[in-house]
């Protein structure tokens, strides 16, 4: 099992004066994501920046690029309210519990 980084961009149906959890499709959205978290697919995920963000950065495992594709292309928002800005390996040197995992229950 690898690693990526994959940075997801906001797509062409993308409404700009409502926030990301306001979007069209979101309870189907989330409901995908939270599947490919339950089947360790997605490591961790969030939008970057402030408030909502501008993109959103995911850890994922899986074998290689193909399969990371492959699991995202059945997300409800692919294409039209996401896309795939970049997808690179990531080589992971150190790994820690994070500290949100003791004092948030995350």
């Amino acid at each position: 099992m690898a690693y990526f980084l994959v940075t997801n961009c906001r797509g062409p149906a993308w409404d700009f004066t409502r926030p990301r959890r306001e979007q069209d499709g979101w309870p189907e959205h989330a409901a995908f994501m939270d599947k490919l978290v339950a089947d360790g697919i997605v490591v961790l995920g969030g939008p970057v920046g402030e408030g909502d963000g501008d993109e959103v950065m995911l850890v994922v495992a899986a074998e290689d690029e193909a399969a990371v594709r492959a699991a995202f292309a059945a997300d409800p928002w692919a294409g039209s309210y996401l896309t795939i800005g970049s997808l690179r390996p990531w080589s992971v040197w150190l790994r820690g519990s994070l500290a949100a995992d003791r004092n948030n229950g995350v």
